[in-house]
């Protein structure tokens, strides 16, 4: 099982001038690169002067780095703000408090956070609590908690429950301004009145002809717990005749018999969305309300509630949301996933909600990097998983350090061996990283799937009579003999090559009495990309093999001074030394993938998640 966990890497081989692990044919490709950039430069050398010649521009193909900021500065987002070019920008991030965020609300936060900071101004996080039947405490926790951990502070938080005087105060005026009635229709008769199914003619019911004094009665008896729910609400008097449905005399406030989180049995009635979002947001004075596309017919109520009740008018504009193909977004879905243990919680490293990607141990910088990478515009994203886990990829592969781990371990005796330590770097790439010393001892572990019985002219790993470079070791080993239980092989003696040629492939290794951990690799956890799509429902498409979990892996000792140094890297949320939980001890486990630790890991034992692997799955 370990060949298929290291497929396409096990054959890697060492590239001496960078320190990676390479495959052979890109190793030849490096090399010729590098002997005819020498001999160019040798050539130039020799030759007399010339003209300075302009450098070229990079390849598209070429890893330039992003600029954190410049989804700000052009396209659409900068359009936004020439639209209103004020100072000061005020935005806000205005969640529901009825579920863990997901990867989507990872761009909401970027761009009303970043573009608030990219102006020099300030964005709010407010809790749009206007539905206690849905509404817990843990989630208010869990989203303060994500929009640390990306890196963002709000100038406050807030909560639309902070404004019910206000907004019961402002649908008063509503009514004794003739734009606001109160309605005991039914929701048969509501979709009549709205065209029903044959999308007839539109027209109001006979509350809509009440008397001020008529609607302020009733809206007053609503709220001193006259009526109960779904028996009256409050309706807007918009235009039913315009084309839009969002205009079609919404509700402002309904009857709810359920106790609020913060205001507890005050309030009978609570406003809906289309009634608080646009006034909440005139309350902060937000100067542009971003938010999804899914919104863009509600900026007509939204700007029209606004001018009714001669407010302060915020400009609204919509952004294409982001989606990830491959797995499920949906809160009753992944509640499924949970509560029939197909999963083990909300935060599980298999799931795309927030805390399940940041328990997997994704870094919350390569998240925003990501979001920078795909920019805003007003098409929706959507992306596949292995989109997702390429920009993690590379994201890692310059922040974090290296480290040797053997998933499948098999002892081999070096008989001529002597203990000795070995100097490692932490990143051949990024000598600030520093080096550590590796205890090598006289038996060390191998991958059992780098050593074989019998040898095969393509096979350049560890068999009898064969040598196999150590990492960072000076001298080759050589296979010399084996033992087996039953089909099973326990050991395996060998000697050190010191007079052979140089090696073709170096793999990783672990001294004896290194630290044991158990780690899980993660991989989809449905078959397709879409799993909505599956005959019999998204659980048919559940991926028997979504996670395989090592129990008797090793790390190198390395591994404690990575754990005190972390997080890796310091960024967003996680920006100083000891800033992070577990997830952010982060490390490549060389020839095998990018790890973190998990939170289930204790003082007695480590248990690591595979982040993403070392390169794409070659059937992606």
């Amino acid at each position: 099982m370990a060949d298929a966990i290291m497929e396409g890497t096990a054959k890697l081989q060492l590239d001496e001038e960078t320190g990676e692990m390479v495959s052979k044919s890109e190793l030849k490709k490096r090399l010729q690169k590098r002997a005819k950039k020498a001999a160019q430069s040798k050539a130039k050398a020799d030759a007399p002067g010339k003209a300075p010649v302009a450098p070229k521009a990079p390849k598209a193909t070429e890893d330039v780095k992003v600029e954190p900021m410049n989804m700000f500065a052009q396209g659409w987002l900068d359009e936004v703000y020439k639209e209103r070019p004020v100072k000061p920008v005020v935005t806000r991030f205005p969640p529901e408090p009825n579920g863990y965020l997901h990867i989507g609300h990872a761009k909401a936060i970027a761009v009303n956070f970043g573009f608030a900071k990219h102006h020099g101004g300030k964005c709010y996080l407010r809790f749009d609590d206007t539905n206690p039947e849905a509404e817990e405490e843990k989630y208010f926790t869990a989203i303060k908690e994500m929009v640390s951990w990306l890196g963002f502070e709000p100038c406050a938080v807030t909560y639309s429950s902070d404004n019910f005087d206000k907004l019961y105060a402002k649908a008063e005026d509503l009514i004794q301004k003739e734009k606001a009635y109160v309605c005991h229709c039914g929701d048969a008769d509501i979709k009549a009145q709205r065209g029903g199914e044959a999308h007839g003619p539109r027209f109001r019911c006979e509350h809509a002809n009440q008397s001020i004094e008529k609607n302020i009665e009733e809206f007053r008896a609503m709220r001193d717990g006259k009526y109960k729910p779904r028996e009256a609400f409050l309706r807007m008097k918009q235009d039913i005749e315009d084309g839009n449905p969002q205009m079609w005399d919404l509700a402002a406030y309904r009857v709810l018999d359920a106790s609020h989180h913060r205001t507890g049995d005050t309030w009978k009635i609570y406003p809906t969305y289309d009634f608080t979002h646009c006034l909440c947001d005139s309350f902060e004075n937000i100067t542009h309300s971003l938010c999804t596309t899914e919104f863009i017919l509600s900026r007509v109520s939204y700007e029209w509630l606004n001018k009714s009740l001669e407010v302060y008018e915020p400009m609204q504009r919509e952004y294409g949301r982001l989606n990830i193909t491959g797995t499920v977004l949906s809160k009753r879905k992944i509640a499924k996933l949970v509560n029939e243990q197909y999963v083990r919680g909300w935060d599980d490293p298999r799931l795309y909600t927030l805390i399940g990607i940041k328990r997997r141990g994704v870094p919350p910088g390569a998240i925003l990097e990501f979001v920078n990478e795909l920019g805003v515009t007003t098409a929706p994203t959507n992306i596949q998983l292995a989109r997702f886990d390429q920009s993690v990829r590379r994201y890692l592969e310059r922040t974090v350090p290296r480290l040797m781990l053997v998933l499948d371990p098999i002892p081999v005796v070096i008989e001529d061996g002597e203990e000795m330590e070995v100097d490692v770097p932490f990143s051949p790439k990024i000598p600030a990283m520093g080096s550590h010393k590796v205890k090598l001892t006289k038996t060390v572990y191998i991958e059992r799937s780098d050593f074989r019985e019998v040898d095969s002219k393509d096979y350049f790993r560890l068999a009898p009579g064969k040598s196999v470079g150590l990492l960072q070791v000076p001298y080759p080993i050589k296979a010399t003999s084996f033992t087996k239980d039953g089909d099973r092989v326990t050991e395996v003696r060998a000697v050190y090559d010191k007079e052979g040629k140089k090696p073709k492939t170096y793999i990783h290794w672990v001294a004896e009495g290194s630290r044991k951990v158990e780690v899980r690799i993660h991989n989809a956890l449905f078959k397709s990309e879409k799993p909505d799509d599956t005959e019999g429902g998204f659980l048919n498409d559940i991926n028997p093999s979504s996670e395989e979990i090592w129990s008797d892996a090793m790390i190198e000792s390395g591994f404690d001074e990575v754990k005190s140094r972390a997080p890796w890297p310091e960024a967003a949320g996680e920006s100083e030394l000891g800033k992070g939980g577990l997830e952010s001890v982060r490390f490549q486990a060389m020839r095998v993938a990018y790890m973190a630790m998990d939170s289930d890991s204790t003082d007695d034992k480590v248990v690591l998640n595979r982040i993403v692997s070392l390169k794409e799955d070659a059937g992606k």
